[in-house]
This record gives structure tokens, C-alpha cells and sequence, in this order.
């Protein structure tokens, strides 16, 4: 499993009864969570002193309940800064799993001794755009929400990367690389975090089982000669590591790399256990 336990500013402190107690900076929170199957006891005081809860409806969604939380704070991953705020749907505008992702493209792009173009689509509020941008590459980020674009030029902002060579895209993500391959346009490395379900700007229905595995053969196509990387990240059960895997072997065989899969996690601190949260595909050249 690649674990992401380079975090400072943030913490699975325990986890148990489909919910999860975290640390955001200063902040607790308690948020759902299906992995969480096990029902162990809930000894951590924070379980008792937490300043968010969000609870889930049995007719589906759910509301955040507070305990004296600012409507909105910034956490540090590295050089990174990111402004969170929860909203709808348990979210507080990242994923911190993904650390251990953007380690790694983070590390292949500073070593790729060539300059290296980004293509980040479902970028979400940017966590995977400004590391590779802070690394040195050249980036497009592309999401269907226009607030979840804004919202990652905030956090550019804020980790003094507004003016790195950043492409800002409000747009479906499939229809913009169906015109960058019209366009002619070549990227050197492409990473993809897909929801399980979505709608694109003009109510495009998006579900991952059936445009996953196409949409990975649309982006062969944009990828130059000799690609860097090629991430996939999912949370649907369904795509494990040995799927992600068969697919990205088939759509990229021409490439002649190395594909790996693996669960993706964070460490619990309470027990030393690790939480899964979900998985991860990379496609790198081989040397």
C-alpha cells in the first residue's frame, strides 16, 4: 500500500462506526466514512471535543453540525497551502490521501531533466496541479466546476504559485481532451481523478465503470513520444489495483513502461493501523 505519512498538518487520529476523527490543522473533525466497517471503541477524547460533525441521512446526503469552526482555514503540505472549508457532501476541498500521489509525480518531474507538460483532469480544488507546478512543470487543469476551479486558484494563490505557467479550464473533461486531440496538442505526463458518478457542465452524466476505460484511450492519444507518468486515482470499489492495472497495460502498451497498482492510505495514530482510501495505477517510462 502507498501510505501518505508525510503530513504535519494533518491526522487520522481513529476511526470506527462508519466515521473517522481527524485533525485539520488545528480543527477536529468527524466525517463519514464506508470503509469503515468495525465497530471499536471510541476512547480518543476528540471523539468528545470535536469542533465539526457531519452526519449522514438515511434518505441520503446529510448536514454538518458545528462546534466552533471558522468558516474557513489553511493547512501546509510542504511548500503547499490549501484553504479549506466544509461544504456540501462531507467535503473540505481536499483529499489528503493524495499526498503520497503527489509526492511521486512531484519526484518524476524534478528528475525528468526535460520541461514537462501537466495535464490534471477532475483537478478539484488543485492539490495535484500546484505540486507538479511547484516542481516545475507547466499544467493544465481542467473541471467541470467552475467553483472548484476558483477555489484552486485560491490555494495557487496562497502557496505563491499564481504565477507558474498554469492553465485554468471550466469544462468537461472528456470533451476538452476530445479537442486538445483535434487540436494536436501533446502532454508529457496526464493525471485523472475520477468520481465514481458526476455531471459536467451542461448535465454531461459521467459513470466511471463505463467512461473510465475510453477515456484512458483518448488520453494515449495525447501523450508525446516518450511519456514521463501517467496517474489514475479511484475510489470506486469496483476499479482495484489489478483492474487499473489490466487497463492501463492495454491503452498505453505502445508506450513500452512500467505500470504499477496499489491501494492508497493513511496511517491511524491512535493504533498505528492504516486507513484505505481507495487506489492508485501509474504508468511511468522506463529508463
Amino acid at each position: 500500500m502507498w501510505i501518505a505519512n508525510n503530513w504535519k498538518d494533518y491526522q487520522v487520529i481513529d476511526c470506527s462506526s462508519g466515521e473517522k476523527l481527524e485533525r485539520w490543522g488545528n480543527y477536529l473533525l468527524v466525517r463519514p466514512d464506508p470503509q469503515v466497517i468495525w465497530d471499536t471503541p471510541k476512547q480518543e477524547k476528540g471523539w468528545r471535543k470535536m469542533n465539526g460533525h457531519y452526519h449522514r441521512s438515511a434518505k441520503g446526503g446529510g448536514e454538518w453540525e458545528f462546534f466552533d469552526l471558522p468558516e474557513q482555514w489553511t493547512i501546509h503540505y510542504n511548500s503547499l497551502t490549501f484553504n479549506l472549508k466544509p461544504f456540501s457532501f462531507k467535503h473540505t476541498g481536499l483529499f489528503p490521501e493524495q499526498a503520497v500521489n503527489w509526492d511521486w509525480c512531484s519526484e518524476k518531474i524534478k528528475h525528468a531533466g526535460r520541461p514537462v507538460k501537466v495535464l490534471n483532469l477532475f483537478a478539484y480544488t488543485g492539490g495535484a496541479t500546484l505540486a507538479a507546478a511547484a516542481a516545475g512543470a507547466s499544467v493544465t487543469h481542467v473541471d467541470a466546476s467552475k467553483g472548484m476551479v476558483t477555489w484552486a486558484k485560491e490555494n495557487a494563490a496562497s502557496s505563491g504559485l499564481i504565477d507558474r505557467p498554469i492553465r485554468w479550464i471550466v469544462d468537461d473533461c472528456v470533451k476538452f481532451v476530445e479537442r486538445e486531440i483535434r487540436r494536436g496538442n501533446h502532454y508529457d505526463a496526464i493525471i485523472m481523478d475520477p468520481p465514481s458518478y458526476g455531471r459536467g457542465p451542461k448535465g454531461e452524466i459521467w459513470k466511471i465503470e463505463e467512461a473510465i476505460y475510453p477515456l484512458i484511450k483518448l488520453c494515449a492519444q495525447l501523450l508525446t513520444d516518450e511519456p514521463l507518468f501517467f496517474l489514475i486515482n479511484s475510489y470506486t470499489t469496483g476499479l482495484q489495483p489489478a483492474v487499473l492495472t489490466y487497463m492501463m497495460s492495454t491503452a498505453l502498451k505502445k508506450f513500452h513502461g512500467h505500470i504499477t497498482a496499489d491501494e492508497i492510505g493513511l496511517p491511524v495514530s491512535s493504533n498505528g493501523l492504516v486507513l484505505p482510501c481507495g487506489a492508485s495505477g501509474r504508468f511511468e517510462l522506463k529508463k
